[in-house]
């Protein structure tokens, strides 16, 4: 994933993307990197900086001081370093991007054979996917035509910033709107954020959100649309779900209250369907794991409780490291147990999503060996059956590392991916038998899964226009 912000102001606005950027740093922990255009030296100002073992804020802070202009823009990268600062017949701007792109290798080999000499090679011997997309907008004789012909190149998504030589900011939301892209305003300038709350902090206040594929040119005196949204919207149920901050808002929904909401339809649900367990405590695997229980707590009338505290100071998220066993000890150590809360206990847990299942196992046996009397497991997902191709917002390199894929590998082998569906349902009996299958491997008491349907209603806008590839494998 990523995140990025930028702003055009009749002030100094170093501060402002410092901190904006800074706003997103639970989407990315690889890289990041800011670029600032000043006006009367006619020059950009660039650093990135690595922050997987340093938090961005002081990685930077030192950077403060060799930065000036009225215009910038940031990014927080989990994929290559950006943004990227370019020279070609469009003059000279800096690009930053967010997306996935699954045909690089297939562009790069286009671009050399229609005349392309060279990219720069990471050491990975891989193209930097902002770079590909510059190369692609350069094909182009302007800017909007070649964002256009770069996101319809793309197997995948592209949402990105461009800062121009005359300072003024280029923002670009995926054709069918797979991420936000909001713009705020202040009394002398304008912001554009991947998240809302990041600019409310610095004095800015909602102004617009951009439709899928919109294109709009800001400066410190307006913003303006320079191409138009289209009808087309797919945007991430995860940005609820999941990876969205609590108090941002997507196309008008909060992501707390959604959470809130999902987890009192799960247990709404559940409780129809007569299979609500006897609880003493529900709890929430932190963090984003807590609203969701919070809901299903308040909806089933049992006492909500924390048997885990989440060491927030020093540990990253846990699927950020590439290195599987990183991610493991990563995942131990930052959840720090309370006794009191788990000793003779009958214990329900509620995660955003159950991906690969890694570490579900040893957070069980450790409660059993903390006295646990039993241990009941809730995803405020479905069962995630493939791998996300737009956004890559987990590591998963394929549909096998995911436990629910893997789960009905083992049942039914090839088979079974022509009932996927089937599986993904909890009523159905092929559905039963993966969660009596995954219980029995992970020593749960219980599991149960929260609905498509389920889902769909806790955000509550059109079904259409929300992407739940990861669940159905539908475009």
């Amino acid at each position: 994933m990523g995140g990025f912000f930028g702003a055009a102001a009749h002030h100094d606005v170093v501060l402002d993307v410092f901190f904006g950027v800074d706003y997103h740093s639970h989407l990315g922990t690889k890289c990041a990197g800011m670029i600032f255009h000043d006006a009367e030296e006619g020059c950009f100002q660039r650093e990135i900086h690595s922050i997987e073992n340093t938090p961005f804020r002081t990685r930077f802070e030192d950077d403060l001081q060799g930065f000036h202009g009225c215009s910038g823009i940031g990014c927080i990268s989990d994929t290559d370093p950006q943004p990227l600062l370019v020279r070609s017949h469009l003059g000279t701007f800096g690009i930053t991007t967010v997306g996935a792109i699954n045909n690089a290798e297939e562009l790069v080999e286009k671009n050399f054979a229609s005349g392309g000499r060279q990219f720069m090679a990471m050491s990975s011997g891989k193209v930097n996917t902002t770079e590909l997309v510059a190369a692609l907008i350069n094909q182009k004789d302007d800017f909007v035509s070649g964002i256009k012909h770069a996101q319809e190149s793309i197997d995948g998504s592209l949402t990105l910033l461009i800062i121009t030589q005359d300072g003024q900011i280029i923002a670009a939301r995926d054709k069918v709107g797979r991420l936000p892209v909001l713009i705020g305003k202040s009394d002398d300038g304008f912001c554009i954020s991947f998240e809302s709350f990041a600019y409310h902090k610095l004095g800015y206040r909602d102004e617009y959100e951009l439709g899928p594929g919109e294109i709009v040119l800001v400066n410190p005196d307006e913003y303006r649309t320079i191409s138009p949204a289209g009808d087309k919207m797919k945007i991430c149920a995860f940005l609820w779900v999941y990876y969205g901050y609590p108090n941002s808002n997507y196309e008008g929904v909060n992501v707390e209250l959604m959470r809130y909401r999902n987890g009192a339809i799960m247990a709404r649900d559940e409780a129809a369907a007569g299979g609500a367990p006897e609880l003493d405590y529900v709890a929430g695997v932190p963090d984003s794991g807590v609203p969701h229980a919070i809901g299903y707590a308040t909806e089933c009338k049992t006492p909500f409780a924390r048997p885990f505290i989440k060491y927030t100071p020093t540990w990253a998220r846990s699927f950020m490291p590439s290195n599987q066993e990183v991610r493991n000890r990563v995942a131990k150590m930052k959840q720090i147990h309370i006794p009191e809360l788990i000793n003779e206990k009958k214990l329900l847990f509620v995660d955003d999503s159950i991906v690969r299942g890694t570490q579900l196992n040893e957070t069980v046996d450790f409660l059993y060996k903390c006295g646990a009397e039993e241990v009941h497991m809730r995803s405020a997902c479905p069962p995630i059956m493939f791998s996300c191709k737009y956004l890559s917002f987990s590591s998963s390199r394929s549909d096998m590392e995911l436990l629910a894929r893997r789960m009905v590998d083992q049942l039914e082998g090839e088979e079974g991916v022509q009932h996927l569906d089937e599986y993904a349902d909890g009523s159905t009996e092929r559905g039963k038998c993966m969660l009596k299958s995954i219980c029995e491997q992970m020593g749960f008491d219980s599991l149960g899964y929260q609905s498509l349907d389920g889902m769909l209603e806790a955000i509550g806008i059109d079904p259409e226009k929300v992407c739940t590839y990861c669940w159905t494998g539908k475009e």
